[in-house]
């Protein structure tokens, strides 16, 4: 039996993509063992979001070599999408399937054995990958089939309903590897649930690259909130979370309807990324500050203390101090349960790398500390303003925590509770009151 070894970067769509392909190589007979030496076969689900990642997945691909000269390295995902243009793939890779191509991975590896067969094909290293599969990403209308039955987490299940992006900001290279939105059928989707449910989840995340945009290529509408509204009905299934909402989906209709859910858990991370109107017209964010905080008030007239979270760039081109103090007081204004702080990092390929007026590292590093302080007391604050409410915990796996078992676990806010007593209670959702004997923790 064949070892092979898995390692994700980047973000929860990634994540799921990882562990279809480890249920994948399972099925197929393979043995998974961790990501360390020993692996006849290692598999990397690369990251390009920013120049950081990129070289993140260049390490993890010639660690991998360096663990096993003669196992089979194989590239997945966005790193090597976007290196597709390059004339020869890095010499330490075996086999190449960029994004919607992940799905073929058994498939690649028999042709890969095959080849190495015939001949080997590692005995001249510098010849590059000997199975490439990587498709015209932006021309593709088939969403990837991908599914899982037992995802990695025992509690919480993300499910990937959707793929794509097309909104083109300007800091952004992910529409032109992830290609255009492409959604997952209901059907499809409530198949997938229905198992993770009939495997004891309790919790479901929605996610996707742009989960607002959900079924716009069915018939160029939206269909989130249908979608939603079917694993609703799914017996067993306790919760509903969602992935990264942009503030265009926000309207009275679909908060008011969601409030109508009990099993919706009222956490809500809207992408912000600026607070500064300058700042968002030249990320290309198709929205104003003004409109953002609106959304937000909406969510705050159907739901009682809903969980607000985003994300925040700090430096981006050509922010000025008068900007920056903007955003920052925007960021002030909305109270925020917890804020996501980026520094700009410039990403070859998109419009923002090329702009004028390039913010210095220590100016973004300095802005960055400061909305970070900012998104500390927030995030204190409204975890304080649980103190004395019965809230419900589904219990997630134990902890040592100031050298005593405690069981810990989320609320639908998505707060983290420590509770006392070394009886597992994992998988179970608790009722418990705030107060000076449980812990929030971090």
């Amino acid at each position: 039996m064949k070892k092979a070894a898995l390692h994700n970067l980047g973000c929860k769509v990634n994540a799921y993509e990882t562990e279809a392909m480890q249920e994948m190589l399972e099925k197929a007979g393979y043995e998974i063992v961790p990501f360390r030496e020993g692996a006849d076969i290692y598999i990397i689900n690369t990251c390009t979001v920013t120049n950081i990642a990129d070289r993140k997945s260049r390490q993890m691909l010639h660690r991998a070599r360096k663990m096993n000269p003669d196992a089979v390295v194989v590239a997945a995902g966005c790193y090597v999408q976007a290196q597709n243009s390059k004339e020869e793939p890095d010499p330490c890779i075996d086999i190449v399937l960029g994004n919607n191509r992940k799905k073929d991975l058994i498939k690649a590896l028999r042709e890969y054995e095959e080849k190495r067969a015939a001949r080997k094909v590692r005995a001249d290293a510098a010849e590059g990958a000997g199975v490439q599969d990587v498709e015209e990403i932006g021309r593709t209308k088939e969403y990837e089939g991908l599914r899982l039955t037992k995802p990695g987490e025992h509690t919480r299940a993300y499910i990937k309903v959707q793929d794509g992006c097309n909104q083109f900001c300007t800091y952004c290279i992910i529409p032109y590897v992830r290609g255009r939105v492409r959604s997952r059928s209901v059907g499809d989707v409530l198949e997938e649930v229905q198992t993770l449910a009939s495997n004891g989840y309790q919790e479901v995340v929605l996610t996707g690259i742009h989960l607002s945009s959900y079924g716009i290529d069915f018939d160029g509408t939206r269909h989130l909130l249908a979608l939603i509204r079917a694993v609703h009905q799914i017996e067993g299934i306790r919760r509903i979370r969602l992935g990264s909402l942009e503030p265009g989906i926000i309207t009275d209709e679909f908060a008011r309807a969601l409030s109508e859910l009990p099993k919706m858990c009222p956490h809500f991370h809207l992408s912000l990324q600026s607070g500064c109107d300058g700042t968002l017209k030249r990320m290309n964010r198709r929205y104003t500050s003004e409109e953002y905080y609106e959304k937000c008030c909406i969510l705050r007239r159907y739901f009682d203390n809903p969980a607000l979270t985003t994300d925040v760039i700090a430096g981006f081109p050509g922010e000025t101090e008068e900007e920056f103090r903007e955003s920052l007081e925007f960021v002030d204004k909305v109270n925020f349960y917890e804020t996501h702080i980026f520094k700009y990092s410039r990403r070859e390929g998109t419009k923002a790398a090329v702009m004028e007026n390039q913010v210095s590292e220590q100016t973004k590093a300095e802005r960055s500390a400061l909305l970070i302080e900012l998104g500390e007391k927030k995030r204190q604050a409204y975890e304080q303003s649980f103190l004395g409410k019965e809230v419900e915990v589904l219990v997630e796996e134990e902890a040592v925590i100031g050298g005593k078992i405690m069981q810990t676990g989320h609320t639908k806010e998505y707060i983290r509770i420590a509770l006392d007593g070394d009886e597992s209670l994992k998988n179970t959702i608790v009722k418990v009151r705030v107060d000076n004997d449980l812990q929030i923790i971090h």
